[in-house]
């Protein structure tokens, strides 16, 4: 499947992408190349493969939510390059 031009500036326009003409080029044949794939994956039965959310089978891997002793604050603010009282010193980000 040929990509031209047009498809490309599509494209970039939702990704707020601007392409050069020699850009415009490449994006359109990595494009038609992705799409050619695509087709080659149409082209594969799988209507005998189960739907799955995940390739290997998974068992619930998250822990029981129950309270345990934290990090001493001493230990946690071991290795902070500033801290005042108890809390950590970060940069400012934001203007006042």
């Amino acid at each position: 499947m040929g990509v031209d031009s047009k498809v490309v500036d599509y494209v970039a326009s939702l990704a707020k992408l601007y392409f050069d003409d020699e850009e415009r080029e490449l994006v359109a044949e990595q494009l038609g190349r992705i799409l050619e794939f695509v087709d080659q994956l149409r082209e594969v039965d799988v209507n005998h493969v189960p739907p799955t959310k995940h390739v290997i089978d998974m068992a619930n891997v998250s822990r029981d939510d129950a309270p345990r002793p934290s990090l001493p604050l001493e230990e946690a603010l071991a290795n902070a390059p500033e801290s005042i009282r108890d809390y950590f010193v970060v940069p400012k980000v934001l203007p006042d």
